[in-house]
């Protein structure tokens, strides 16, 4: 019988699946999660001024409405993890994807604007556990030497979903003749947009059932023989399986299991390396990206431009978010985090400057002048690329990296928290910002792209080409 000890020689760092496309398979089914994830977060971008007109709501209350999500989405991302240790991964996704179905279902057929936001948060409690339990499934799925790779399919099927939902959109406001509010099916075109997300939930639910329960939570609950299965399946028949479990069973027993009260310390309640997480999770959200994806078509019916070409450019922003993230995933570990994220710094602050000078300017016949609607459109494009290529993905991979293993959950838990509630008020407050001034609206969010620079050079180190033991 192979020891703890021995473990390591199970061989499992150089294994090669007998069957790889079958692991992309179990990766990118997982990743469906992903894609729901940006789906549902992007989708109500085509329903706000639908949702403004028929309820007849100001600013403020159609703000609490959209950005509601986002507490759903800290609860799902709070307790997922839990809920994954207590019934497995696989339960986890499928009441995920339960959720996802319901909350269309329950958002295509309002009865009045309460209601809308109750599914809009059992929503986001979907997202919020897609959020958590993707990315955990994959890592613990994937073989050692291709975790990287796979594990990127999160972010990629994210992005991925944020632009079919762009797409979806723009092809069912044209087939209503522009209108959001126009006839499709019996129902308004912006019902029809929201419950469009019955396919892809559906479909997640389904592929949860043909993809095998993580080997981890196997071992965790005595089911070594389905385990030892599932390991030769995704790992190869090379690899030692005795050794194999003993090291899963090594790693679990050993893992400190951290609570938040190790997280405190200092002269300011947390530990610094916890404060400089949150930074980056408030920076993250602080800059407006999320604007970009719920009120883009809003933003530029704002200044003129056309239902449908203001739906076509949101598409056209999520193509540019794809783009960005592939530039990301290429250079993370070439160039590393810090200056990935201090280049995507500077491009966010020149894009967002000259977002908010061409908004400074009056309108013409209910029109930004010429110019400054091409460089208002531009720029947005720009500030985009630069926040995909660097700060959208850099965030994530720096969060999973800084903290010490001893305080490695908690301390990403608490960041998470942060980045949910940032992302909550930026979201809830720009209706009310941008009736205010438009122009004011976007230097602010220009002040912190240009605050998170010396953020970076001063609080934050790098983590490219270390070991998560040496972040202690």
């Amino acid at each position: 019988m192979t020891s703890t000890a021995q473990a390591p020689k199970s061989g499992a760092g150089t294994a090669h699946p007998d069957h790889l496309g079958h692991v992309i398979f179990i990766a990118a089914a997982a990743a469906m999660g992903g894609f729901l994830f940006g789906y549902d977060s992007s989708v109500i971008n085509g329903a706000v001024e639908a949702i403004r007109d028929r309820y007849d709501v100001g600013s403020a209350a159609l703000a609490q409405v959209i950005a509601i999500a986002l507490i759903g989405c800290a609860i799902g991302a709070a307790t997922a993890g839990r809920i994954a240790d207590r019934i497995g991964r696989i339960r986890c996704m499928q009441i995920a994807a339960v959720l996802f179905t319901i909350s269309a279902v329950g958002s295509a057929l309002p009865f009045a604007l309460w209601d809308l936001a109750f599914w809009r948060v059992v929503g986001g409690f979907a997202i919020g556990m897609a959020s958590v339990i993707g990315p955990a499934y994959i890592a613990e799925v994937a073989p050692p030497a291709y975790r990287g790779r796979l594990g990127s399919f999160q972010q990629a099927a994210i992005v991925i979903g944020i632009a079919v939902s762009q797409l979806v959109n723009w092809g069912l406001l044209n087939a209503a003749d522009g209108d959001q509010r126009g006839k499709l099916m019996g129902l308004e075109a912006w019902q029809v947009m929201l419950g469009v997300m019955v396919v892809p939930a559906v479909l997640y639910g389904l592929l949860s059932f043909a993809i095998p329960e993580s080997p981890r939570f196997l071992i965790s609950v005595g089911k070594h023989e389905r385990a030892r299965q599932i390991l030769t399946e995704v790992e190869g028949k090379d690899v030692d399986l005795d050794a194999r479990v003993a090291e899963i069973e090594g790693a679990m027993k050993s893992e400190h299991r951290s609570s938040f009260k190790d997280l405190l310390g200092g002269s300011f309640f947390f530990k610094p390396i916890v404060w400089v997480g949150i930074g980056l999770s408030v920076f993250q959200q602080f800059v407006g990206i999320n604007v970009a994806f719920y009120y883009s078509s809003t933003l530029w019916q704002s200044v003129g431009v056309d239902p449908t070409d203001s739906f076509f450019y949101s598409f056209t922003t999520s193509i540019i978010n794809i783009v960005g993230t592939v530039i990301a995933m290429i250079f993370v570990d070439r160039v590393g985090r810090k200056p990935l994220a201090i280049i995507g710094s500077v491009g966010m602050v020149v894009g967002l400057a000259l977002e908010a000078w061409a908004f400074s300017y009056h309108l013409v016949d209910g029109k930004l002048p010429a110019a400054q609607g091409w460089i208002a459109l531009i720029a947005a494009h720009v500030f985009v690329l630069f926040f995909a290529l660097s700060w959208g993905v850099v965030v994530w991979v720096m969060l999973g990296e800084m903290f010490p293993n001893r305080i490695r959950a908690a301390a990403l838990g608490v960041a998470a928290a942060a980045q949910w509630i940032a992302n909550w008020a930026i979201t809830a407050s720009f209706p009310s910002l941008a009736d205010w001034n438009l122009s004011v609206t976007y230097v602010i969010y220009t002040a912190f792209a240009a605050l998170s620079i010396p953020f970076v050079l001063k609080f934050v180190t790098e983590t490219k080409g270390k070991s998560l033991e040496e972040m202690g």
